[in-house]
C-alpha cells in the first residue's frame, strides 16, 4: 500500500501542475491563430501528449522514491524542470515573449537531460522513461523557433 501511495502521489503531482497551468493559461492560447509550420501538430494533440509524459515523468519518480533512491540533487533537478516546464506556456503564450520561450525551452531540454542521466544512475527503467519527454521537449524546441520565425 506505500508503494501505490507513493507512485498515486508522485504521478499526481506533474498531472496536477500540468492541468492547473493549462486551467490558467488557457484563455491566452491562441495556437490556431498562430502562423506554424507545415509540420505543427493540431491543437487537440497537445494535452493528449503532455497528459502521457507528466504520467511518465511521475512514473519515474515514483521508481526512485519506492526504492529510497532519490538523493537531494535528484529531487532538486526534478521540481525545478517541472517548474521550467510550468513556466513555458506563461511566457510564450500569457507574455507572448517568443523568443524568450524559446531560450527558456532550451533551458527547460538541458535540465531534462540532467534529469534522464540523474534518473539512469539509480535505475534505468527510471531513466529511459523520460526519453519520450525529452524528445517532445526538442521537437517544441523546433516549433518555438518556428512560431518565433513565423510571427
Amino acid at each position: 500500500m506505500d508503494r501505490l501511495k507513493i507512485y498515486v502521489g508522485s504521478i499526481l503531482l506533474p498531472v496536477v501542475v500540468g492541468v492547473v497551468v493549462g486551467g490558467l493559461t488557457s484563455q491566452f492560447i491562441g495556437y490556431n491563430d498562430l502562423v506554424k509550420p507545415l509540420w505543427a501538430p493540431p491543437g487537440f494533440l497537445f494535452p493528449i501528449v503532455w497528459t502521457i509524459l507528466y504520467v511518465l515523468m511521475g512514473v519515474s519518480f515514483g521508481i526512485l522514491e519506492s526504492n529510497s533512491l532519490l538523493t537531494k540533487e535528484i529531487e532538486s533537478v526534478y521540481y525545478v524542470q517541472l517548474v521550467v516546464n510550468a513556466l513555458w506556456p506563461v511566457f510564450f503564450f500569457v507574455f507572448e515573449v517568443r523568443f524568450f520561450a524559446l531560450i527558456w525551452i532550451v533551458l527547460l531540454a538541458m535540465l531534462i537531460f540532467t534529469m534522464i542521466k540523474r534518473f539512469y544512475q539509480k535505475n534505468r527503467v527510471a531513466g529511459l522513461l523520460q526519453i519520450p519527454y525529452f524528445v517532445w521537449v526538442i521537437f517544441a524546441t523546433f516549433l518555438n523557433y518556428a512560431i518565433f520565425v513565423l510571427n
